[in-house]
């Protein structure tokens, strides 16, 4: 009996599974089915839930400034004159004591690398709240360091090596910044007010370069200059209400890079220098051309460019980036009704100047920056060049005082620089030799790459999370 269950049990396994792998046979399982379309699901490109971003939507008041008699300006990134030297007077001490020099006052800041500017004792940063998911410009005070205000607007951006890291551009009345994530917005300077904003990816299909924009803005007069490099190259937008004034078509198919816009005149000809992924390139900043290419530059072709285009007088530019890419230095040069451009020369970071993220400076007729990590036997030193010849090093700091990527500034006649670790190192910037005037642990830091900002004997510099306000003043 047991044995005949079992057969009867055997043969019904059996006829349900040829049951099966003849429904699995007939049945086409996509019939119903169709091809997906792009754009039939109405979803943003690259995002399951479109962000609505309202460019300055919200405002906080912490209390009125407190007056004071500071009138110096640090007004964008590398000063008044792009060119990282203090031109306003300062009386600045020779060396420091033991206690010097003192600290003013700290405030905490969203993790980033953005630099301060300074307008008349106010101080202006482009800050990230991470809390509060919001880029934020943030007003404190240059006497004691209190916040005053704040303009802000919701926008999710992932830590990545830090976020904000621009410099906002100030005049008497305006302020111009950039998020993370290409946000424009343009606030009165005295009371915060929103004036104005752009999304530049949005409006140009801006690619946000990888850890996100380091681009800060330009002013020039009643403009600002702005290199989205989407389907514009480069705009100019009205300061006081940002109307569009012209825009440079992108024929050369750049990408955004980290650098900023650079000024340059050139045979009496007004231009602006960007150096892209992709390239370099003049644009017309005057006359019946203005917002057109004048020149480019194909041969500096790299993927990561940080450090900003060094100008000299006579039309040549130096030119620089990390993660191998070395230097280079070209000369413009009127032909015709034109320009042409000249490769000067191209070389690895271990065969002359060569920096990673900051941008060299030019002072009294020499070039001074620090190499990047793989610049041979002299990286993280400072070093100190003829313009005529980059890639001879008059001299370097030496093994024993290496600098990594950190920020330098010249002022009194006195070089500064910021090590990654928060040490602070006084320099006479001399053609002839390292002369070191003191050095100071200021801080226990981590990634203190942000611009340094100084404006009335009072020196602003950063670590990752911290902003701090020096005393160097005599």
């Amino acid at each position: 009996m047991k044995k005949n269950v079992v057969n009867i049990l055997l043969v019904l396994a059996v006829l349900m599974g040829l049951s099966a792998f003849v429904f699995w046979l007939g049945n086409d399982p996509v019939k119903k089915m169709k091809p997906s379309t792009p754009g039939e699901d109405n979803r943003e490109k690259g995002s399951l839930v479109q962000e609505i971003i309202k460019i300055g939507e919200k405002f906080q008041l912490f209390g009125e400034s407190k007056e004071s008699n500071f009138s110096g300006t640090w007004p964008r990134f590398r000063g008044a004159n792009y060119d990282n030297i203090v031109s306003e007077k300062q009386n600045l001490k020779d060396s420091w004591n033991a206690d010097e020099p003192k600290i003013r006052w700290s405030v905490e800041l969203g993790e980033g690398h953005a630099g301060p500017a300074i307008y008349k004792g106010l101080v202006y940063l482009m800050d990230y709240d991470e809390e509060a998911r919001e880029d934020a410009l943030r007003c404190f005070s240059l006497e004691d360091g209190k916040e005053i205000w704040r303009r802000s607007y919701g926008i999710h951006v992932k830590r990545n090596h830090g976020m904000s890291r621009t410099v906002p551009a100030v005049t008497e009345n305006y302020v111009v910044t950039i998020g993370p994530r290409c946000q424009v917005m343009c606030v009165d300077r005295h009371t915060g007010d929103y004036l104005w904003g752009i999304d530049l990816v949005k409006e140009y299909g801006s690619e946000i370069p990888q850890w996100y924009t380091a681009q800060c803005p330009m002013i020039d007069g009643e403009k600002v200059i702005l290199a989205p490099a989407g389907s514009k190259l480069m705009i100019a937008l009205d300061l006081q209400t940002g109307e569009k004034l012209w825009e440079c078509p992108n024929d050369l198919q750049y990408n955004m890079s980290h650098s900023s816009i650079m000024p340059m005149t050139l045979n009496g000809k007004k231009m602006y220098v960007y150096s892209a992924n992709g390239g370099i390139c003049g644009i017309s900043a005057e006359g019946d051309d203005e917002g057109t290419v004048l020149w480019y530059c194909d041969e500096w072709r790299f993927s990561v460019v940080a450090p900003s285009p060094l100008i000299f007088p006579d039309g040549k530019i130096f030119l620089t980036a990390g993660y191998g890419a070395g230097g280079m230095e070209i000369k413009v040069s009127p032909e015709g009704e034109g320009f042409k451009v000249d490769v000067l020369t191209k070389y690895a970071p271990k065969d002359g100047l060569a920096s990673e993220q900051q941008t060299p400076i030019l002072y009294k007729g020499f070039v001074y920056g620090i190499l990047p990590k793989d610049g041979g036997a002299f990286r993280n030193q400072l070093v100190c060049v003829d313009p005529n010849d980059v890639q001879k090093v008059r001299w370097t700091s030496g093994k024993v005082s290496r600098f990594g990527l950190g920020p330098y500034l010249i002022a009194d006649d006195k070089m500064y620089i910021l090590s990654d670790d928060g040490t602070l190192t006084m320099v006479k910037p001399d053609a002839n030799e390292y002369i070191q005037l003191a050095q100071k642990k200021i801080f226990e830091g981590h990634d203190a790459w942000a611009p340094l900002a100084i404006a009335d004997g009072l020196l602003l510099l950063r670590d990752s999370k911290t902003m701090f306000c020096l005393d160097i003043s005599k």
